[in-house]
């Protein structure tokens, strides 16, 4: 989540990005390529590089972690459907007594209050409330970036916004109330933490970014399993299964998911493939 959002910058000096974008070689020839991004990211920073946009030219195949980019209709109609049970406790009664003065602080900064979550789950409301935490003046994402630099190209998807979303349907209620304490928690410094994450990501510097994925809610063993580690190992059976078929994919998906051992490249590696920093 914290990933997933980066807030605008007034600095009208950012340099170029140079986020980090790897290449994956088999024995029989097989090529792709892996990038991380951020869902949005400040609008003045250019991040489209010359060897991205030239591996980009090459693939043949972009993927990404969903192909409804930008369909807000889309994933409005998904969020609803699976957001909506009837009989949930008022918001405030599902989160600790000691926190319940800040999560009422921070709906009311969102203009929300307990009877606008009467019927939605708890993890729905957590993400609505992370969304608002972070929400001021968020510039293009890289997600659409790649599909408007290669309109022709054939997109597939990792995963999909009804899996994406129904991951956090299907966590057990008290790890939803875990993600809601969470999100209160964060709430405070969300915006300055995206800002700091987005320029991680625009330096390539994926140390400090692996560090991230051990911080917040992803401290949470059960959260990190269902959110990251678990994703990850599905999404490297997937990229193999492309690369073995004789595409050349370009896999772009959030930068967490790229850090550390347990991200798709150290995956891929440990599976045999030549995989290579090369930005």
């Amino acid at each position: 989540l914290a990933l997933a959002a980066c807030g605008q910058s007034d600095r009208a000096d950012l340099t170029p990005a140079t986020p980090a974008l790897w290449e994956v070689r088999g024995a029989n020839g097989e090529t792709g390529w892996l990038f991380g991004t951020v869902h949005r990211l400040p609008e003045e920073r250019e991040w489209r590089t010359p060897r991205l946009r030239a591996l980009l030219s090459r693939a043949d195949l972009l993927v990404l972690e969903t192909r409804d980019v930008g369909d807000q209709a889309r994933l409005r109609a998904v969020f609803e459907r699976l957001a909506k049970t009837p009989g949930q406790l008022p918001l405030t009664q599902r989160i600790a007594p000691e926190k319940r003065a800040a999560l009422a602080s921070l709906m009311k900064r969102a203009g929300l209050s307990d009877s606008d979550f009467s019927g939605i789950e708890t993890w729905a409301a957590a993400l609505t409330l992370a969304r608002a935490a972070r929400e001021q003046g968020f510039g293009e994402g890289v997600d659409a970036g790649l599909i408007a630099l290669r309109k022709s190209i054939p997109v597939e998807e990792l995963e999909g916004t009804a899996v994406q979303l129904g991951l956090f349907d299907s966590l057990p209620e008290q790890d939803q109330r875990d993600l809601l304490a969470a999100v209160v928690d964060e709430a405070e410094e969300a915006f300055a933490r995206s800002r700091e994450l987005a320029d991680f990501w625009a330096k390539g510097d994926m140390e400090s970014i692996a560090r991230e994925t051990r911080r917040g809610m992803l401290a949470d063993p059960e959260l990190r399993e269902a959110l990251l580690v678990g994703r990850n190992r599905t999404w490297a059976d997937k990229v193999e299964a492309v690369l073995r078929s004789g595409r050349r994919p370009f896999v772009a998906a959030g930068a967490a998911h790229m850090a550390g051992e347990e991200g798709l490249p150290a995956l891929l590696a440990a599976r045999g493939w030549q995989v290579t920093r090369i930005q």
